[in-house]
């Protein structure tokens, strides 16, 4: 793929606008409409979507999209022709086949005009919608908290698309790749904000800090000076609180922003003690 070319400082300024706006706009699901309409006018298109892939089961979770100044919900099952076509479209199905979540694609990354719309994807789907040029953005999906619509596995993509004309250029790859962290991250405080954890204890919270630390049951009763009875209580207690049933799924929800992973060899996941 083409290396990315540096944005001008005007990108830049109007980057910084993007990031540093604070979103009051929580959807029910997905990232906040005025990003999406931000990010839009950023990179220009004709239609810019954000939606949940579960490619294990051929669903979609959700979507949502803006075309012009209207925003819809694509509905939270894919299109059956989408799937049918999935596997052979080789931009659609790059993330799965690569495990490459950071690149920014292009479908002129995969194929020459000629060959894209002789393409079933092209055929069936695309060309009835107008779509000719798409930019793909993917993001991982963190483990999902009480309640959450993203499917386990999966992954979110954000699509820009245009009708036939100018491809996106590589400037607009680079602006989507710089921004690929905030789109993140908002996601991520959307989340936070639609789910907000349940209340824990003060000894709970104490606990938990431990517990994300990667210290082991023992550990933890040591620091505290309980026995380990007491620790696997407490875990029970959290888990029931927080509706989960492992640790790293507790750890997840109660410390969203964290990077996730227990340090130590711990206990195994998902029992208490």
């Amino acid at each position: 793929m083409t290396a990315p070319v540096a944005p001008t400082e005007r990108d830049l300024r109007r980057l910084a606008g993007i990031v540093s706006e604070r979103r009051t706009d929580v959807p029910a699901f997905g990232l906040p409409i005025s990003l999406l309409s931000d990010l839009k006018e950023q990179i220009r298109c004709d239609v810019i979507s954000f939606e949940s892939f579960d490619t294990k089961r051929a669903v979609s979770w959700f979507g949502q999209a803006i075309c012009g100044q209207d925003e819809f919900s694509i509905g939270t099952n894919a299109d059956e022709v989408h799937w049918e076509h999935y596997w052979a479209c080789q931009p659609c199905s790059y993330p799965d086949r690569t495990g490459d979540l950071r690149t920014v694609i292009k479908i002129t990354d995969f194929y020459s005009d000629r060959q894209w719309h002789g393409t079933g994807m092209y055929c069936d789907l695309y060309r009835p919608k107008g779509f000719e040029r798409e930019l793909m953005l993917t993001l991982p999906v963190r483990p999902a908290g009480p309640g959450s619509v993203a499917g386990p596995g999966g992954t979110l993509r954000l699509f820009l698309f245009r009708g036939p004309g100018t491809d996106f250029s590589e400037a607009d790859r680079a602006l989507l790749t710089l921004l690929r962290p905030h789109v993140y991250q908002a996601y991520l405080d959307a989340e936070r904000r639609r789910r907000p954890v349940r209340e824990l204890t003060p000894r709970q919270w104490q606990l938990m800090g431990l517990l994300a630390a990667g210290h082991t049951n023992g550990q933890i009763a040591r620091r505290l000076g309980i026995s380990e009875g007491t620790v696997r209580t407490h875990l029970e207690n959290i888990y029931r609180r927080l509706q989960v049933n492992s640790r790293t799924a507790a750890v997840t929800l109660a410390f969203p922003d964290r990077d996730h992973g227990l340090r130590s060899g711990g206990d195994p996941d998902g029992a208490p003690g």
